[in-house]
């Protein structure tokens, strides 16, 4: 009798461990679901999407395997510079400028320009980091936020004058069938004012203090280099400059190219493999996921086909808040009467909300990591001045869009 006492209170008491360790479980879940803003959209959106469009071997080829691979190695080379501060000859020339106006508009049009050649996301996870340290080495964090966002803003509006800024402008140039010179006349209307407006927007941001000056009084903030790490800084450049390379050249068989790098990391320093942002690697599988099921669907491919022709402008920004503008690209190119209105619409809608644009989601994931929990306060100011940026560009962009096609 005694035994069997014995018995039922250890049964009681590892059923009560174990409701406790599931309990513990699930609150560290919840809690990770509730920071992962993004993540936990994405994961919902995937999921819904299955229900409407029932998986199948088809779904995973209609996702773009190669942003992910490309995504990887840029998010991995980050953090090898990050650790070897390579970045360190771009931080001590913008320390010397002592204008805040200065230096936001250096950073703002250095991805402006930049991202014409190595696209809008790889330019920003180039230089939002760069922001981060220079705000907080100057005691400037209060500006962060908006500068990141005009960033933001510069990378979708400054990728849009070539045709291989963005995935939607290599798409569309290539279906459309005219010269890279055509393509880029057509796109430099709204370039060039949104470029002017750039300043406009950096210059009303320091209206109360147009003169302020950067204050970089913490001693080393571009840190120093270590002799022993310069074989680990050069071979990481290296590497940079040949994932770069495949990205300008849209090299067909990238997937060695990210072998390669997966590869040297591993022999340089395997611990990086660990600091690689896999969440947001994931979040962006979880969108393709969204997109491609919403693409396959019948029904949904009938009704865009009836109501997108002389439309294009309008449907593809509302669209791409649903599946952001590159797969929306890909889904109403069949159905575009006027070419150019629909590219123009894919690179305006990143300014109406975060998933408009899926640099604008990189964005977020790299300040949300630097300052963890605000993810509701990014948000927040991004669509604020986006939207306020779209307002102005936005007709425009409709007139001109009608005025000629690709």
């Amino acid at each position: 009798m005694v035994l069997m006492l014995q018995n039922c209170t250890y049964c009681r008491g590892t059923v009560k461990k174990r409701l406790m360790k599931r309990d513990g479980v699930m609150k560290k879940v919840i809690g990770f679901l509730k920071k992962e803003l993004m993540l936990t959209v994405a994961v919902l959106a995937a999921i819904i999407s299955l229900f409407i469009t029932p998986p199948s071997k088809e779904l995973f080829s209609y996702i773009d395997w190669r942003t992910l691979g490309t995504l990887f190695m840029m998010l991995t080379i980050l953090e090898g510079f990050k650790k070897e501060n390579i970045f360190r000859p771009l931080l001590l020339l913008a320390g010397r400028i002592r204008s805040m106006v200065g230096l936001s508009l250096f950073l703002v049009f250095s991805v402006f320009f930049s991202s014409m050649f190595v696209t809008n996301d790889i330019s920003l996870i180039i230089f939002v980091p760069l922001t981060i340290i220079l705000f907080r080495a100057g005691d400037k964090e209060k500006y962060i936020l908006p500068v990141i966002t005009m960033e933001n803003i510069a990378a979708i509006r400054g990728s849009l004058l070539t045709p291989f800024g963005s995935p939607q402008n290599l798409f569309i140039f290539g279906k459309s069938g005219v010269s890279a010179w055509d393509f880029i006349c057509y796109m430099s209307p709204i370039w060039i004012i949104s470029g002017v407006l750039l300043v406009c927007f950096v210059l009303f941001l320091y209206r109360k203090g147009i003169k302020e000056q950067t204050s970089f009084t913490k001693p080393n903030f571009a840190g120093v280099w270590q002799k022993d790490s310069r074989f680990r800084r050069i071979s990481y450049l290296i590497i940079f400059v040949i994932v770069l390379a495949s990205i300008v050249s849209r090299m067909e068989y990238w997937y060695i190219v990210a072998i390669f790098v997966t590869a040297a990391v591993f022999i340089i320093d395997k611990k990086l493999l660990i600091k690689t942002d896999y969440v947001l690697l994931l979040t962006f599988f979880c969108f393709f996921i969204f997109s491609s099921s919403i693409a396959r669907n019948e029904g949904i491919s009938a009704f865009l086909g009836s109501i997108v022709a002389n439309n294009e402008y309008i449907i593809s920004i509302l669209l791409s808040q649903v599946i952001s503008n590159v797969p929306a690209g890909i889904v109403l190119f069949p159905f575009a009467v006027n070419r150019g209105a629909l590219l123009y619409g894919l690179d305006s809608a990143g300014l109406c909300s975060l998933i408009g644009s899926l640099a604008s989601v990189i964005n977020y994931r790299i300040y949300v990591r630097e300052y963890p929990g605000n993810g509701k306060k990014f948000i927040l100011v991004f669509t604020l001045i986006s939207l306020a940026f779209f307002a102005i560009v936005a007709v425009p962009g409709y007139f001109i869009s009608l005025a000629s096609s690709l």
